[in-house]
């Protein structure tokens, strides 16, 4: 009996009572933020979570006790780019004998609350984040009920505490564009993802870096802001080939986009990469199937899930992770798209000899 009450009021583990005394709030609402309630002030939240992190308050190992699950939540599914991540995220689960749930947002990159509420009911080992964002609310409650993420190729400027695993974007970016120039190419089109992306405006800026220390202009008519989807590589692409100085090469931001521009090509009777060289990132498996072969940077996306996988069960364990921002390396995949440009500027009228 003495040992418990020791425990219970030792200053290492203060009550629930004495927290809500600290706070200058009630037991039940001191209740809520431990169990990641949503209707708490953000204020009194902040304030109780403070005190928590002050004082040390740890829940009780029952009340901690996880399932053996691991959730992923995707901002959409339907893409090849998605199934690699899963690939690598369930090869790490099944190594820690870990179920793996997954969750689309329906193209929204913060999920809803139904979500959350969904996660923290479950109460899973921890939970992989891929190309979306959390909300600072979503974040205190997976705090609180000590439930850790890690977030794959975050789209934002990840905050200095968030663990987050992402690829050398800005270094893919410098390799797609310094090959093109390597190869004669100085009307270089560049459709990159949305400029809201943190991996968008990287491979942006890899593009523009080689291009300034190549000495060569960047024209603001050769640069498009799409959304990784084919539709927009297409649409963008277009745009580009009917203009009277069209580029001799197009590095597309994604291996989806650069189907689009192959798409485009077809329809302006242009041989790929006789006329039009295409350069895409990710590799995915399409990349070596489509005719011809596409040149493009490699993305380790399963390492990437992988990675992030680990670092969830290891700091599900206590462990801190070495590094809160890990960059895993891209590499060039030289193929059969890119090549020397052609004299006439491209234009051809034989039908294409390339498909997609």
């Amino acid at each position: 009996m003495s040992a418990t009450r020791s425990r219970q009021s030792s200053p290492d583990r203060p009550t629930v009572a004495e927290i809500a005394r600290l706070a200058g709030v009630s037991v039940p609402t001191v209740s809520k933020v431990i169990n990641g309630r949503p209707d708490v002030a953000p204020e009194t939240r902040r304030r109780v979570e403070a005190i928590i992190a002050d004082k040390g308050y740890r829940r009780s190992d029952r009340a901690s006790r996880r399932a053996a699950l691991l959730e992923v939540i995707f901002h959409e599914l339907e893409s090849e780019w998605a199934l690699e991540i899963v690939h690598g995220v369930e090869a790490a689960a099944r190594e820690h004998h870990l179920a793996v749930v997954i969750t689309e947002s329906q193209g929204r990159r913060i999920p809803g609350r139904g979500w959350i509420e969904g996660i923290l009911e479950r109460r899973p080992v921890g939970l992989v984040v891929v190309f979306s964002n959390l909300s600072e609310g979503m974040q205190a409650q997976l705090k609180a009920r000590g439930i850790p993420f890690v977030v794959v190729d975050p789209t934002g400027e990840p905050v200095h505490e968030m663990a987050s695993v992402g690829a050398t974007n800005w270094n893919g970016g410098l390799a797609a564009t310094r090959h093109l120039l390597s190869l004669g190419h100085r009307r270089i089109g560049m459709i990159t993802g949305p400029s809201e992306i943190l991996c968008s405006r990287a491979r942006l800026d890899g593009y523009r870096s080689a291009m300034d220390a190549a000495g060569v202009p960047v024209d603001p008519y050769l640069i498009r802001f799409g959304d990784f989807h084919v539709a927009s590589g297409l649409r963008y692409a277009r745009e580009m080939l009917r203009n009277p100085d069209p580029p001799t090469a197009i590095f597309a931001g994604n291996d989806l986009m650069a189907m689009g521009v192959y798409q485009a090509a077809r329809e302006a009777r242009l041989h790929i990469p006789e006329d039009l060289s295409v350069v895409g990132f990710d590799d995915l498996p399409v990349a070596k199937w489509v005719g011809p072969n596409l040149t493009t940077v490699r993305q380790p996306l399963a390492e990437m899930a992988r990675t992030a996988t680990e670092l969830v069960v290891r700091m599900a364990a206590g462990e801190a992770p070495p590094q809160t921002r890990l960059e895993l390396a891209t590499e060039l995949i030289v193929r059969e798209s890119t090549g020397a440009p052609s004299t006439g500027r491209g234009r051809s009228s034989a039908p294409a000899a390339a498909g997609a």
